[in-house]
This record gives structure tokens, sequence and C-alpha cells, in this order.
């Protein structure tokens, strides 16, 4: 048996879903924590946590989160009211709104970026919106 000092409460930057490579899934995603995609997702994502999109992730989405790290392909709309950040190979075509944005040398972003004040919270329209279309199946991670 664990005793209750083994029992420790997860780290903030461990990840709580993974929708892996080979896995395809469309519609809704709400999550807590942090959620990593390396599959296929397509419809909307919504969340206070961080989401990552892994090297051979393909999203087409309207994403709204606290914190974005992108590896892979994403088309759509982002929302995040803390941080945006594209990593080589990152492909992102896209409409962003966002307080900070980090964009590494030999990304590909084509669309519009939208800065954020601090103190606005970018994803609350969008997350206003996808909670008021709840009646559709939601995927919790």
């Amino acid at each position: 048996m664990f005793k209750e000092k083994d029992l420790k409460a997860p780290k903030a930057d461990q990840i709580n879903g993974v929708l892996d490579k080979g896995c395809t899934f469309e519609g809704k995603l709400a999550f807590d924590g942090t959620v990593q995609i390396n599959g296929n997702f397509s419809g909307e994502i919504c969340s206070d946590g961080t989401l990552i999109v892994g090297n051979d992730a393909r999203v087409n989405a309207r994403i709204a989160v606290d914190t974005l790290v992108t590896y892979g392909r994403i088309e759509g709309e982002i929302n995040a009211k803390t941080r945006v950040e594209m990593r080589v190979p990152a492909v992102v075509i896209a409409t962003v709104k966002t307080r900070s944005l980090s964009v590494e040398d030999g990304v590909v972003f084509e669309g519009r970026c939208h800065m954020e004040q601090a103190g606005v919270a970018a994803s609350d329209d969008v997350a206003k919106e996808v909670e008021e279309d709840a009646s559709e199946d939601v995927l919790v991670m």
C-alpha cells in the first residue's frame, strides 16, 4: 500500500491528458491542467490550462486557453490569456489574440496577431460562447 507521504499532488507542468499520434478527434475539448495533442484535432478547445501541440499534430480549431505552446500545425483562431509560444517546426495559420507572443526563428506564421493589454482576458469572449453552446458532446480530460 502507498503511505500518505508517498502520494503527491501532480506538479503544474505535468501533462494530464494526451491525444496521441495516430488518434483523430472532432468536437469540443475541455480540460484542466495541461493537455498535449500529438494527433489530429478539429473543433473547439477551451481551458484555463496549458495546451501543447506536438510536432506531428494537426489542429484545425477555435482555441481558448491560458497558454499555448505549439510545435505542430494549427489553423483557426487562437485566444490565449497569458502566452503563445510557437516553436520550430510549427506552422500556424491563424488569428492570434494574446498578451505575450514568442515565435522562434524558422516557424511559419501566417495570420494576424492582436496583443492584449494586461488585465484584459483574451479568451473570455470565446470561453463564454463555448459554454453557451454546451448542448453538444464535450470531451473532458
